[in-house]
């Protein structure tokens, strides 16, 4: 499979980092082989990992995110920048407009609703999609699925890569899956994704189906509610470092719980609070329409209008309500 465009601009290098051999040999040991995985590190799990000194592990971050660019710029670059932006095709065109043009790279888009509104057949679509060429809507590349609840589905991919014309072989083995069975392995994964699989594999995107589930199951009474929140906040920051420092989309899901104190409006909100509200770039609402037609709604992004779109979900995959 061919490089994207956004892939073959990576210029800078860890040797650019101008470490003394020691401090680099503690580096690669501890799987920070790359710029990225180290601007998407924090400083002081990066001291303890690799065995230097704080401020030492302070400098190497700080240096690694100003090689990538991932520093103070004017309005005007990040609208320069902001307008190289990878978008995946979701299949739907009405789905695509919504999230002004696709699944962005560089942030989080988080898909919530109830069972069965389509979150996880769109989590199939794109990691499909996102292995078109870019004139059809993809990024040339692999993505890594990391399955909490057991409901990916090989033969979903079959029929979705038959749908766009993708070999359905080829389609499989460009996608990466791991189960996580808890929520520390589903941590652990993250982070081996990030200093092992991400630096070295044409990854551009990550998806996370469900994101909640385990910590959900994991700590449930009030008394846990704080940890459970400082936990899941982390993994999310952690997340959104990943998506900006390797430039690759990530998409979670997310459950929804019911409001019986609500009287008015939709009696449904998402799992997690105000730690998983904050955390996405994009937050996706789906809802079951007639028959096979869903719903989404843009319930939160910085730069989207609010807006509904309809789409379908087809034996092919997510299509336009129309077709």
């Amino acid at each position: 499979m061919g490089e994207s465009k956004s892939s073959s601009k990576k210029i800078a290098s860890i040797e650019d980092l101008e470490l003394t051999p020691t401090v680099l040999s503690k580096l690669m040991d501890a799987g920070f082989k790359t710029l990225e995985s180290i601007a998407a590190a924090n400083s002081a799990e990066l001291a303890s990992i690799a065995g230097i000194p704080l401020p030492t592990a302070q400098r190497i971050v700080v240096k690694a995110r100003d090689l990538l660019g991932l520093k103070f710029k004017t309005a005007l670059e990040l609208r320069i920048e902001r307008a190289k932006i990878g978008r995946i095709t979701t299949g739907s065109k009405s789905l695509d407009a919504l999230l002004g043009g696709g699944i962005e790279t560089k942030s989080i888009t988080e898909l919530f609703g109830e069972y069965g509104t389509g979150k996880t057949n769109i989590c199939h679509q794109l990691a499909v999609n996102v292995q078109l060429p870019e004139e059809k809507g993809g990024l040339n590349g692999k993505a890594l699925y990391i399955d909490t609840e057991g409901t990916f589905r090989w033969e979903r991919i079959e029929a979705m890569a038959k749908g766009v014309g993708l070999d359905p072989e080829a389609a499989m083995r460009n996608i990466i899956w791991a189960r996580a069975i808890n929520s520390d392995h589903q941590i652990s994964l993250v982070e081996e994704a990030t200093n092992e699989l991400l630096p070295n594999e044409n990854i551009k995107l990550l998806i996370i189906d469900s994101v909640i589930s385990h910590f959900r199951a994991e700590y449930t009474g009030r008394e846990t509610l704080a940890v459970r929140q400082q936990k899941l906040n982390k993994h999310l920051h952690d997340l959104a470092r990943i998506a900006e420092a390797f430039d690759i989309a990530v998409v979670v899901t997310n459950q929804v719980m019911a409001r019986p104190d609500l009287y008015y409006g939709d009696p449904t909100q998402a799992v997690g609070g105000h730690v998983l509200a904050h955390a996405p770039g994009v937050r996706i609402q789906l809802r079951k329409g007639r028959g096979n037609k869903r719903i989404a709604r843009v319930v939160d992004a910085p730069h989207l209008p609010e807006g509904e779109a309809v789409f379908v979900i087809t034996e092919e995959g997510i299509r336009d309500a129309e077709e």
